[in-house]
């Protein structure tokens, strides 16, 4: 169990620190290091990841950062979205569902190593707020595209969620945070929703133990979130999803046994 609750305030760390990737590392956390049925881990997962956004939303709905018509779009393209994903979920064999999740990894963790410098999106008004309307388009799209993820895999989505706000509606750091984190917590519940009564169902000794580690350090890092570099935050956190992602696929391919 102590591995498990490592694990935990990693996710929640991430999470609280960046608004999205912490969810990346559930997974694997809780097939390798909890020894969980893969079809348990993905359920448990999404339990973890919607308690662990609602502790980094709450510091940041406090400060007004949060995009309410945005996220209420993305989540409600999203809810959809997660129950298509996780039929997917069922059709495919566990090793192929872990080694496609391994190479999500790899995409995720290669894109927050390159970053990249936000610029302002079409929606954002001379005023400096956003026209969420004339982007609605693309926002149910790139929200259609996240619950599709978080239904297959038992991930958040907001490594897609906060580029996609930033880039496409203009929102500026702390706001994308903030909404993603409003996005991922609406999407996790859907998905869970969507598990609920599959095989393997939830270990709720091993979701306490991962949960309320994640949910404590995602608040402590909410709050100091400001104070960090996020760069640097990012590339750390990016050589840590690489190397587990790594892991995975070496396991998924020399022991699929070990996936239950």
């Amino acid at each position: 169990m102590f591995v498990t609750a490592v694990f935990g305030a990693m996710t929640g760390l991430a999470v609280g620190l960046l608004g999205a990737g912490g969810s990346i590392l559930a997974v694997p956390a809780l097939v390798f290091g909890a020894g969980e049925d893969l079809r348990t881990a993905i359920p448990t997962s999404l339990a973890v990841v919607a308690l662990s956004s609602l502790g980094g939303v709450l510091p940041r709905a406090r400060r007004r950062a949060v995009w309410w018509p945005v996220a209420l779009v993305f989540g409600a393209a999203g809810t959809a979205a997660a129950f298509g994903g996780a039929a997917l979920g069922r059709l495919l064999p566990q090793r192929w569902l872990l080694l496609a999740f391994a190479a999500l990894m790899v995409v995720v963790g290669l894109r927050m190593l390159r970053g990249g410098e936000e610029r302002a999106g079409a929606c954002r008004t001379r005023e400096g707020g956003v026209d969420w309307r004339s982007c609605l388009p693309r926002s149910l799209l790139a929200g259609a595209l996240v619950g599709v993820l978080t239904g297959l895999f038992g991930v958040g989505g907001g490594f897609v969620i906060v580029p996609a706000l930033t880039l496409l509606l203009g929102l500026g750091a702390q706001e994308a945070v903030a909404t993603s984190l409003v996005v991922v917590l609406i999407n996790s519940v859907a998905g869970l929703v969507a598990h609920a009564g599959s095989a393997g169902g939830i270990d709720y000794r091993v979701l306490l133990v991962f949960a309320g580690a994640s949910l404590a350090v995602s608040i402590v890092a909410a709050r100091v979130s400001t104070r960090l570099e996020p760069a640097t935050v990012r590339r750390w956190f990016a050589s840590v999803v690489l190397v587990v992602a790594a892991f995975v696929a070496v396991a998924a391919i020399v022991d699929p046994a070990a996936l239950g």
